[in-house]
């Protein structure tokens, strides 16, 4: 049955929520927190971000005009609220479903998304590039984005403070919810912010402003000399101020689930016709006692019936880390801001001396890892195979140039439905194809995770492991080793193969599936799984192999869940094609023609990257000419 409410049920856009009286606000956020929670709860979702925006997400769709007003949220994970009062609370049960609404800011979704996002401290950059843009429009517009403390420790937020010029009307809210960034601590600082956050501070300095700019010629020199007497008396008590020391005029800090405090700091930056940041104190997973006991543990939450795997790869790779940590006092874990999510939790817990997270900082995180293990240390990186992205050049030019002997564990790769094209994992292995020197296993067993395990800690190179985030393929144990290891298949003899299908990853299921369904056809189709993927050498020796004792007229095709262009079954294919073997063979390519696949209402995720069973069996029998 559908909950009602009593003030949300009537606001269908920004201009029925700025329509209610300022009394309305605190029960509207309780409205909306328990909208929100009722709604995770079915599709799964990040919660904990999004409970602690609440007033603060109120508070500025009634101070600014938005749309024309440029409002854009950092990662974008915080922005339920945002998009229930932008028109689309209708469409919300179809949040992160496929064809439905993103869990993440998306351009071509509304007119209040400005900015795309769904990777962390991008917001800045880009409202940086909007307001410069109005500026040189002579548009009166405001663009404000909203960062979150955690998204600070991302390097390219702080490139984009530097890079602020004093004429942009801009404004950054600081969302503070969880390290302490000001050093205003105390009872005088927090009476003085008090103060600051006050509507009669704002209007009293606003009318002083004023007066003193229109004294004939020494007006603007009293006004400068005042402000900078000020400045200097408020450091006895505040300290320097990073963000003053940047250039920004400083707000707060203020009670982030105060609604008038906050539509007062917003107001008074509104007025300020320079770039200003307002500091903004919330707390993870507001209205949700356990959210906000445990804001880590609610930050992605699962739909309540597709629980997670209770061992998946990552949690299997942490578990092995631990067991070889015992013995090899040079190992060493790296976390980019995901300890948990890549499955570290107990390594941190164990080695605490052996474990750096980093921060949102994926680039810093392989530079570290690449002096780790040119100092005799063995690095192991978990990351997001999506995340991976942001440090291809240090993997080129710190790692892979110098031969160092990196480990990295690519986890979530693949496609990621729920969450989209922003946490699609369909590039890192072109990416590593083209990396010299680079080794990759793709496991879809936990043996084979931990012999993977095992070889990159061991070896003297650049070793990369891939998975998805699921439990071990069982399919594959139907499968018999092939003449290399690490690679596998379901025949004994290749000239007993009408057809073959090559795959990694868990594609393999419909591999299998594929090849069950050709057997009823009676079409014998030989499945060849590679979980070794790099060197070339390897797997194309593999392929060659059976291609040279198949069938001269049997197709051979390869299904990968990536990037087709530049993909493993190109570059596979470069390799192999000068032997006389495959001179005359069908060579079929099933791959992501567009990495940045958006799924259709209902669509399945291997369907949409053309490598379901259905397709791979229809692709076969066309080339059969069956």
């Amino acid at each position: 049955m559908k909950k009602s409410y009593r003030l949300l049920d009537n606001i269908n856009n920004v201009e029925d929520l700025r329509k209610l009286p300022d009394s309305d606000m605190e029960e509207l956020a309780l409205e909306l927190r328990d909208f929100i929670i009722n709604r995770v709860k079915i599709n799964g979702g990040h919660l904990s971000s999004n409970l602690g925006v609440i007033e603060l997400t109120l508070a500025l769709h009634r101070v600014f005009d938005t749309p024309k007003d440029k409002l854009i949220w950092d990662v974008g994970h915080q922005a339920y609220a945002h998009k229930i009062l932008t028109s689309r609370k209708e469409d919300f049960a179809s949040l992160r479903l496929a064809g439905g609404l993103s869990g993440f800011t998306k351009r071509d979704e509304s007119d209040f998304d400005p900015f795309g996002a769904g990777h962390s401290s991008t917001s800045i950059s880009a409202a940086i590039g909007f307001a410069q843009a109005a500026t040189l429009n002579g548009s009166d517009e405001n663009v404000i984005c909203v960062i979150g403390d955690g998204a600070l420790t991302g390097g390219l937020a702080h490139e984009a403070l530097n890079n602020i010029r004093p004429d942009l009307h801009l404004i950054i809210i600081l969302n503070d919810n969880e390290m302490s960034i000001s050093k205003n601590t105390g009872h005088l600082a927090r009476y003085l912010t008090g103060i600051r956050t006050s509507k009669g501070y704002h209007n009293t300095k606003k009318r002083t402003r004023s007066i003193l700019m229109h004294i004939p010629l020494i007006g603007q020199g009293l006004f400068k000399a005042i402000r900078a007497v000020k400045k200097a008396f408020k450091n006895l008590f505040y300290k320097s101020n990073y963000f003053e020391d940047m250039g920004l005029y400083y707000l707060g800090p203020v009670d982030g689930h105060n609604y008038q405090g906050l539509k007062n700091l917003l107001n008074a930056a509104k007025d300020y016709k320079g770039p200003s940041i307002i500091h903004v104190k919330t707390v993870k997973g507001k209205g949700l006692p356990e959210a906000e006991k445990s804001p880590d543990i609610y930050h992605g939450v699962a739909p309540e019936n597709h629980p997670s795997p209770k061992v998946n790869f990552s949690l299997k790779m942490g578990e092995i880390l631990c067991q070889r940590a015992k013995t090899d006092k040079d190992i060493c874990a790296i976390s980019a801001a995901m300890k948990d999510g890549c499955g570290l939790g107990e390594f941190a817990a164990l080695y605490p001396e052996r474990f750096f997270d980093v921060g949102i900082a994926e680039e810093h995180a392989l530079v570290f890892a690449a002096g780790l293990a040119a100092a005799g240390k063995k690095p192991v990186f978990a990351v997001y195979s999506s995340f991976l992205q942001r440090g291809y050049d240090n993997i080129l030019h710190d790692i892979a140039l110098q031969r160092l002997p990196v480990t990295v564990c690519i986890d979530r790769a693949g496609v990621a439905a729920a969450d989209g094209p922003t946490h699609n994992g369909l590039f890192d292995v072109s990416m590593l194809c083209a990396t010299p020197g680079a080794e990759l296993i793709a496991p879809t067993r936990f043996d084979s995770l931990e012999r993977a395990i095992d070889l990159a800690l061991s070896s003297d190179r650049p070793f990369f492991i891939r998975y998805s985030n699921d439990s071990e393929l069982t399919s594959t144990y139907s499968l018999t080793r092939g003449s290399e290891d690490f690679i596998w298949q379901n025949f004994s003899e290749p000239r007993d193969c009408d057809c073959f299908i090559i795959c990694y990853g868990r594609v393999v299921n419909e591999a299998i599936t594929a090849a069950n369904s050709l057997k009823k056809l009676g079409i014998a189709c030989g499945v060849i799984l590679l979980e070794r993927l790099l060197p070339l050498d390897i797997p194309a020796k593999a392929i060659l192999n059976i291609a040279r004792s198949a069938k001269a007229n049997s197709p051979i095709l390869f299904a990968e869940e990536g990037i087709k262009n530049g993909g493993l079954a190109m570059c596979l294919y470069e390799k192999i094609r000068a032997d006389a073997s495959m001179q005359e063979r069908k060579y079929i390519i099933n791959a992501v023609e567009n990495g940045f696949i958006k799924l259709k209402k209902g669509q399945n995720v291997f369907s949409a990257c053309d490598v379901s069973a259905p397709d791979i069996a229809a692709a076969l029998i066309d080339a059969l000419g069956k």
